[in-house]
Parts: C-alpha cells; structure tokens; sequence
C-alpha cells in the first residue's frame, strides 16, 4: 500500500493542530454571533427577550477579546476558519425570525434558537478546555473556562425566560 502525501501530512497532526482549529471555529463563531445577536434583539417582542440579548451581545465582545489573547499566549495570528455547524444552527434562528414574525411564539423561538447556540459553545469551549489542560497551558483553559462560566450562565438565564413565561405567553396568545 503507497503511502499519499496527504496520509503523510494527516499523520503529522496532533493534538495542538485540532485545538488550533477548534479555535479557530469557535473564533468564526462568535464573531458570527455578534453580528447576529442585534439582529435577534430587534426582533424579540417582549423587552426582558430583548435586554437578554442585549446583554449576552456584550459578553460575547469579552469572548472575542479573551480569543483574541488565547491566540497571543500561543503564538497564533486570531483568525477564524468557516464552521458550518454554527451557520447552520444561525441559519435556523433566520428561520424562526422570518417564519415565526410578529406571532406569539417568537420570542419562545428565538429563546430555543440561542440556547442551541450556547449548547454547542459549551461544548466546544468544554473540548478546548481538556485539551488545553492536556497540553498544559493552563493560563489559556483558565481564558477559556472564563468564557465556558458566561456561556452556561446565559444558557441557564435564557431557560429562566422561557420557563419564566415566554413560552407560557406563546401558549396563551396562540390558543
């Protein structure tokens, strides 16, 4: 069996070049969220969805920004490399808004479209923080545990709206 460039440079690739790309994919995603986030504040209905919004747009500029210096601790350039799992997850939310505007479950579907957003940040935040751990640069899994502590607040934050009456609203008002 002969050995392909592409096997042999495959081969060469360890776990340093996988935290590089998640890196890089959870860089593309949070830039692609800040550009996102106004978009669904302007659309929500009621001013609690609105100001949650609002909120987490600020935080994630601080998500950018903490990237920004994992890059520096690792000697990298902060640069984003295209993740089709977050285009795809924010082109449902596109949905939501279009379909679902100016009806009474908006604001539930715009709630259910972030937190999918925030569930595949943990996860990806949780992922670069084994790694980093195993590489043993600790000063960039605390950077990244900082960001992970903000993402599961809001994740828990966005499950208080929903259960604290958006999706009630959303019943009541279809019904």
């Amino acid at each position: 069996m002969a050995t392909t460039k592409k096997t042999t440079k495959a081969a060469r690739k360890g776990l340093e070049d996988l935290f590089l790309d998640g890196l890089k994919d959870l860089y593309y995603a949070e830039k692609k969220i800040l550009r996102t986030l106004p978009k669904m504040a302007r659309a929500a209905e009621s001013e609690e969805v609105t100001a949650a919004f609002e909120k987490h747009r600020i935080e994630t500029e601080g998500h950018v920004d903490r990237l920004e210096e994992v890059f520096e601790k690792i000697g990298r350039s902060a640069r984003g490399k295209t993740c089709p799992a977050i285009d795809g997850i924010v082109e449902e939310g596109s949905e939501v808004l279009e379909e679902y505007e100016g009806a009474p479950a908006l604001d539930a579907g715009l709630v259910a479209a972030a937190q999918a957003v925030e569930h595949y940040e943990i996860a990806r935040y949780g992922t670069l923080i084994a790694w980093a751990e195993q590489m043993g640069k600790r000063d960039v899994a605390d950077l990244l545990n900082a960001t992970l502590k903000e993402e599961m607040a809001t994740d828990e934050a966005l499950s208080r709206l929903g259960e604290g009456g958006v999706n009630e609203r959303a019943l009541q008002q279809a019904a």
